[in-house]
């Protein structure tokens, strides 16, 4: 389950930008001039300090931007959180509430980086624009105000939009492709400070104004120029975790549900079994809070796949063991995981994800059900197989690796039930379709924001560095909104393909090792052979979807049909994973008979449908 859990995001501190007279030209010389014109000329850096309310929480944010290069740092104290993020004019890294520091590259975190810094240091103003495209988008109307409109592309960056109050010919609003998320960013409130004019106040929005977040100007001034070393990526120390008496290793059974990874995780001494995700970060639900009872603060939009979010809080816990090994003292979101357990049928007390494998080597050895944290000062990866490099994309690992000949970003995803995914802008990218494959469209993943849709089929080969697997069950996504709409990326490769090797992480030098797993792997390759999603509910199954032309659509199956027994069997006493697994991997002309409240026995005959 590809997740995303951003504690906070930080507003541009410095964003004067364009506005539209008759030519691009002439709107950012109205900008410039509008702004302070030539009191921007030759200064070094702003420094500003913020306000910052939002998300349920307040707290501080300075900033400081290098208006002549586009570098930037941001220091923010954010309820019970802090985060620091920073731009060294070629890389972005952010130091996160855990402590520790990551070089993000992956997806469009570079991107956006430059992005931030072009406008901080408006770029736009120079000559040459600083590099960048910029094109004319007229004159537009919202709300009884007129706006010159921009579309900016600067190098190394991506597109976003401009918006010039016609007027003042101030920067109003921008309006950029974040990930899957649309930002929208307000500046208002414009006032002289130290010269120049900036906006006192700031709100970004991602589309519900309940997480929007504002930041209004305390204090802002220019100063000179700091040293190279203030913007530049620190490194981590962080001192937080250890395993008992010394030892260099840990290891501990799991339970592979729904290729899931489950097992047990002590929190504050008190056992309880948890979902290990390498898209995802250590997280607690709310009743293992309120069980500990953990103070929770703040309400932060959580997003993943599926078209909805799920609203978060932030808690401090003094410990998570897992096996021998300990994590002190952490900042954790709360999130309402357990809330999956109708499509999971079983509950989740939390998450084990990015802060742990941050500090650990973590073994998944998927062939012995068992996971293995290894001290990294004596980590040894001779045995560990063949290394593929990765990139960070917030919380998330994101490998370089080909499908059908088409080269992307896809991450590699321990919480994905799934092969493989891609995602909507790729496939259509790629002009990637079923052509004359055997395939069916519905229904096939859960996530934080509900159901996932896409069209399934026996897929291309996908190349993974050295490795090329073979045909894997594939998902093309059709969602337009969640994880699987991100165009910043090509797909998803979940534990149906990592379940054919010993997986290593090694975040602290951005490798995964790979080594196959000799013999049968069980349930590999597989798709549910009825054309069904089922969630559990106190009285039975729900059909979620009956796939059109499968087994239990021809037979007579719909959405919002509730299941009691499944051959002449009680759904009380049937685990909904078990159930899946047998409609996956049963053979074809198994007859299984579903009853069904007001239809009575409904036989479906299960038969490959890719």
């Amino acid at each position: 389950m590809r997740t995303n859990f951003v504690t906070f995001a930080l507003a541009a501190s410095v964003a004067t930008a364009p506005a539209y007279a008759t030519t691009a030209a002439d709107v950012l010389a109205a900008n410039k001039a509008a702004s302070g014109a030539a009191a921007w000329d030759g200064k070094g850096a702003l420094r500003i300090e913020f306000a910052y309310v939002g998300q349920g929480m307040t707290g501080t944010v300075v900033s400081v931007d290098d208006v002549q290069a586009g570098r930037w740092i941001d220091d923010a104290k954010i309820g019970p959180a802090t985060q620091t993020q920073g731009f060294d004019g070629a890389h972005t890294w952010v130091r996160d509430q855990s402590g520790t520091v990551t070089q993000q590259d992956g997806g469009d975190a570079r991107q956006l980086a430059f992005n931030e810094g072009y406008r901080r240091a408006n770029l736009w103003w120079r000559a040459d624009r600083g590099g960048a495209n910029v094109v004319s988008d007229g004159t537009k109307s919202d709300g009884g105000a007129s706006y010159d409109v921009l579309t900016v592309t600067p190098k190394d960056g991506k597109p976003f939009d401009a918006w010039f109050d016609a007027k003042t010919h101030l920067l109003a609003r921008t309006v950029e492709q974040q990930g899957p998320q649309v930002a929208t960013t307000t500046l208002s409130d414009y006032r002289v400070y130290d010269g120049v004019e900036l906006p006192a106040k700031t709100v970004v929005s991602m589309g519900d104004a309940k997480y929007d977040q504002a930041e209004t100007i305390a204090s802002a001034a220019f100063e000179p120029m700091p040293a190279d070393a203030v913007f530049a990526m620190p490194a981590s120390d962080v001192a937080d975790f250890s395993i008992a008496g010394g030892a260099a290793e840990t290891t501990l059974p799991f339970q592979l549900v729904n290729n899931h990874i489950y097992a047990p995780v002590a929190v504050n001494g008190k056992p309880y079994t948890f979902i290990f995700d390498s898209g995802g970060v250590n997280v607690v639900t709310p009743p293992t809070a309120k069980e500990l009872g953990l103070e929770t603060t703040g309400h932060i939009q959580g997003n993943g796949s599926g078209s909805g979010h799920m609203d978060f809080g932030l808690t401090r816990v003094q410990t998570l063991r897992i096996g021998n090994a300990t994590i002190s003292d952490q900042v954790l979101p709360v999130a309402p995981l357990n809330e999956l357990a109708p499509a999971e049928g079983l509950v989740d007390d939390g998450m084990i994800g990015f802060e742990t494998f941050r500090r650990f080597v973590t073994v998944v050895d998927y062939g012995a059900n068992k996971l293995t944290f290894i001290d990294p000062k004596k980590f040894d990866a001779r045995d560990s197989g063949t290394p593929v490099p990765f990139q960070f994309y917030g919380n998330t690992l994101v490998v370089e690796a080909s499908y059908a000949g088409h080269r992307g970003q896809f991450i590699v995803d321990t919480g994905a039930r799934m092969s493989l995914t891609l995602n909507t802008p790729f496939v259509k990218a790629s002009g990637l379709s079923v052509g004359s494959a055997k395939s069916v469209a519905g229904v096939t993943g859960w996530g934080i924001g509900g159901p996932t849709r896409s069209q399934v089929m026996r897929g291309a080969p996908l190349a993974l560095g050295s490795f090329t697997v073979d045909h894997p069950v594939a998902e093309l996504s059709t969602d337009t909104a969640g994880s699987n709409s991100d165009a910043a990326l090509a797909g998803n490769i979940g534990a149906g393909i990592l379940k054919r090797y010993v997986v290593t992480l090694d975040y602290g030098h951005q490798l995964i090792y790979l080594k196959p797993i000799g013999g049968k792997i069980a349930d590999l390759d597989t798709f549910d052979r009825a054309g069904l999603w089922l969630n559990q509910d106190p009285a039975g199954f729900t059909v979620i979807d009956a796939m059109s032309g499968a087994p239990s659509f021809e037979a007579g199956l719909r959405a919002g049909d509730l299941i009691t027994a499944v051959d002449g069997k009680p759904t009380s006493g049937i685990k909904l994973y078990e159930l899946r697994k047998r409609l996956r991997n049963e053979a074809p002309g198994t007859v299984v008979t579903f009853a069904v409240k007001g239809k009575g026995d409904v036989k479906v005959t299960l038969r490959d449908l890719i």
